[in-house]
């Protein structure tokens, strides 16, 4: 029974780092039903973080989170502290997907003081990447960008060929919001090239929506609508809802900066619906100033205080700074 669970347990892993979620998850569960009826404590906890990373990448934030919840409570019967701070930080990033930032860094920064308690490089890199991540959606950029370059030396010391790519992805989105567009390029390319070598099919897509983003930045829209079509591709095959919004939302900008308004608007409403399904207010806010800017540049200027004033009172409710910015200074054309 042991060994028979462990294979479905082994075959869920392979299939998670080919980033097929869907299948992973219905072999993670029913490893889990296993572990659980012979009381396996130890693989009920392997089960229960697997399938709570699962859930993450997909979209299900509050199913990731109480999958989290039972590893730690596995990991305390079995006096595991280093399985509860994997635990803490894996929370962490699920809430920051639901825009909870504030207890995000809270939690990955008590994971990261015991990483550093114990020496475990590999996970103090990974805390520093969940942070980085996290002061961005904050909208503290410089933190952000100075986090994500102390993670990826450590990374490129550990030899760790896609957790450098994903730094690398960090440091491009961030330079991007810096302006810094052909240094989020230059980011955006080499993770690509690391993903391309390794055959990490989210890393790929990952990259090539940043790419696709750099490109629109710098006035290259057919370009930018390439990168984003191969990312859109490969995120619906895997089943990744929360890239994915983020992708069409990002064709739809695109679209808006073309003027092609009934495109822009059609992506916009797509995007926000994977939105409002994943609970993510930040890319709420992001189709509603999208909506909101085209409505005014058509001169709907009562359609466009709707999204905006919206928008503003979201991104102040979360704190998000650079969404705040934008939706602030949209308000302040509409009062002129």
């Amino acid at each position: 029974m042991g060994s028979s669970t462990r294979k479905i347990f082994e075959e869920a892993e392979r299939l998670r780092q080919k980033s097929r979620y869907l299948q992973s998850l219905k072999l993670f569960e029913s490893a889990l039903k296993a572990y659980a009826a012979s009381k396996n404590r130890s693989g009920m906890m392997e089960c229960q973080l697997s399938i709570g990373d699962v859930l993450r990448m997909t979209g299900s934030f509050d199913l990731a989170e109480a999958s989290y919840s039972d590893a730690i409570s596995s990991a305390r019967e079995l006096r595991d502290q280093v399985t509860v701070a994997d635990a803490k930080i894996n929370i962490a990033l699920s809430r920051r997907g639901q825009g909870d930032w504030k207890k995000a860094l809270k939690m990955s920064g008590e994971a990261l003081r015991f990483y550093r308690r114990i020496d475990d490089r590999q996970a103090i890199a990974f805390s520093l990447w969940a942070i980085a991540g996290t002061l961005r959606i904050k909208g503290d950029i410089p933190k952000a960008l100075a986090a994500y370059r102390e993670a990826l030396e450590l990374f490129r010391s550990l030899k760790s060929a896609a957790s450098t790519g994903y730094c690398l992805c960090g440091l491009g989105g961030s330079s991007r919001i810096a302006g810094r567009f052909r240094d989020s390029m230059s980011y955006y390319t080499s993770a690509n090239r690391i993903f391309s070598g390794i055959k990490d099919r989210f890393g790929q897509a990952y990259s090539y929506c940043g790419t696709g983003n750099a490109y629109r930045m710098m006035g290259d829209f057919r370009r930018a609508m390439e990168n984003f079509r191969k990312a859109s591709s490969i995120y619906h095959t895997i089943g990744d809802r929360v890239s994915y919004a983020y992708t069409v939302w990002s064709m739809g900008t695109t679209c808006k900066m073309l003027g092609r308004h009934k495109e822009a608007r059609q992506y916009f409403r797509k995007a926000g619906g994977f939105f409002t399904k994943t609970k993510d207010p930040r890319g709420q806010i992001y189709c509603l100033l999208g909506m909101g800017e085209i409505s005014l540049i058509e001169g709907r200027v009562a359609q466009a205080a709707k999204y905006i004033n919206r928008a503003v009172l979201e991104a102040r409710h979360y704190g998000f700074q650079v969404e705040r910015c934008h939706a602030e200074m949209l308000h302040s054309c509409l009062s002129g």
